[in-house]
């Protein structure tokens, strides 16, 4: 190539490379203030500020050794036994239908043996006296009593035989004992000190392997899930959620932070498959402990009560606690609560759910008294008041409001009819109004409701409660008629008709 070639050549690259730089400077989109860019210069834009903030340092790798080794001692391996024994196979009275009960009685009104039932769990050591915190269902019968041996195996595969200090259904919590001194204990967290986001260990005695430890992380709070819902009429969920891998054996294990403080009891597992699938559940050491001090001092729980139902078309919202009926003697209205007010906050504790509400105020004792910051058209307000050892009187209160809710006119069952009819108690829909939830069913007036989502109801009360625990709109109501066999079954939908 010749010289002048080269030359030009090299001209032509120099020029289009220029102009290249000055078209891109003056019409990219970022480059002339007009468009999207981010800072190089390592200072952050403004509204990063509060991200940088709240995050916390990042700088030090996290280690969990220190906290497995501290807690692996103090978790138990919870073995229980029911012996095999005769059952008798009878069919309720109102389940019977008419000519074909003789029949049925001959073949299946004979005893039966239901065969050696074995389980096994996990729990916490809370004291060097030998307490143990574990899981209601851990050392259940498979019903409402529990199983008659229980045996409890330390970490160094030492044996002992526990007695049941005490147990609540409700919360899922029981409380074992076993004999001697010096053992390892884990120390109580602040469960509502946790963050989303923060690191957290699972330790337990899942799928009858030894000791196992997972982590994972925080990755909600409050969540209801019903779950205890089937074995109390008076269930109280506020679980923390969490991505550590828990499976069958793990219930009643423990929940710890990444400094060894005990944080929550994992009772449940999210399995449509029947093992773990991505998320577990704990319930908060702070409601636990209660829980436990209550049981091991008077033998059964002292619950506290502020007085108040959930409205029930806002039990899932996430931004308060919507408040429904207020018992006229209750400690919500002493301190001024109103129907419609929305709760934020209690003792500077956030509240988002109704959930959350729930277990916060179960984890205090009657007498506390509580600073309740609340909204009230669209004011942040804030008052106090005393927990009640009851509830309060609102049962016609909350008769109007199911009414409104169910478009029905409700009245609790005659005891002498329900008992006619093998029931405990019932609420009789006197009335069916149009247009409401009940019109849409095929259900007639008179009809008695006996349970509501497979839990028994015997009152307008027990109703109230059921329905201020639903998660959605969506639910099944069983019960009778008065005279007639069987038992009717009709799906309900609580939210208004798309027109």
């Amino acid at each position: 190539m010749k010289l002048k070639q080269l030359l030009l050549v090299i001209g032509v690259s120099a020029v289009s490379a220029v102009s290249s730089v000055w078209l891109y400077n003056s019409f990219v989109p970022g480059r002339n203030g007009t468009g999207f860019y981010q800072s190089t210069d390592g200072k952050a834009p403004v509204n990063y500020a509060g991200f940088f903030g709240n995050a916390a340092p990042g700088s030090e790798t996290i280690d969990f050794t220190k906290a497995a080794n501290a807690a692996v001692p103090a978790v138990v391996h919870i073995k229980t036994k029911t012996p095999a024994k005769r059952i008798t196979n009878q069919l309720p009275n109102r389940n019977r239908g008419g000519m074909f009960d003789d029949f049925f009685d001959q073949f299946f009104n004979y005893p039966q043996i239901q065969p050696e039932q074995r389980a096994s769990g996990s729990g916490v050591l809370i004291s060097d006296d030998g307490y143990i915190v574990t899981n209601n269902h851990v050392i259940s019968d498979g019903g409402t009593g529990v199983a008659e041996e229980i045996t409890v195996t330390l970490s160094n595969k030492k044996n002992y035989k526990a007695k049941i200090i005490g147990k609540d259904p409700s919360s899922d919590i029981a409380v074992l004992k076993i004999d001697g001194t010096g053992f390892p204990y884990l120390i109580y967290g602040n469960s509502d000190n946790v963050k989303l986001g923060q690191w957290v260990l699972a330790i337990g005695y899942p799928l009858t392997l030894e000791t196992t430890v997972t982590a994972g992380i925080i990755s909600a709070k409050g969540r209801s899930i019903g779950i205890n819902g089937r074995q109390s009429q008076t269930p109280i969920e506020s679980f923390i959620q969490t991505d550590a891998a828990v499976n069958q054996g793990n219930s009643g294990g423990a929940l710890v932070t990444t400094d060894g403080q005990l944080i929550g009891i994992n009772s449940a597992i999210y399995a449509p498959t029947g093992t773990y699938a991505g998320y577990s559940f704990a319930i908060p050491v702070n409601l636990a402990k209660k829980i436990v001090n209550d049981l091991i001092k008077f033998g059964d729980v002292k619950r506290p009560y502020l007085g108040i139902m959930s409205d029930g078309k806002n039990v899932n919202s996430t931004d308060g606690a919507y408040v429904g009926n207020v018992a006229p003697d209750g400690a919500a209205a002493k301190a001024g609560i109103k129907k419609g007010d929305v709760i934020k906050k209690i003792n500077e504790v956030p509240i988002s759910s109704w959930s959350e509400l729930q277990g916060t105020v179960a984890s205090l004792n009657a007498g506390d008294n509580v600073k309740i910051t609340y909204k009230r058209d669209g004011k942040e307000l804030t008052t106090s008041a005393v927990l009640k050892a009851d509830q309060g009187t609102y049962q016609n209160i909350a008769a109007n409001s199911l009414g409104d809710l169910l478009g029905a006119e409700l009245e609790d069952a005659d005891k002498k009819m329900a008992q006619r009819n093998d029931a405990n108690g019932g609420i009789r829909v006197k009335k069916i109004n149009k247009g409401g939830p009940l019109s849409r069913t095929r259900m007639q007036e008179d009809f008695i409701i006996t349970s509501i989502n497979g839990v028994e109801v015997n009152s307008i009360e027990e109703l109230s409660r059921a329905i201020a625990g639903l998660r959605g709109d969506n639910l099944s109501l069983e019960g009778f008629y008065d005279g007639y066999d069987g038992l009717y079954r009709y799906p309900v939908t609580l939210a208004p008709e798309e027109e």
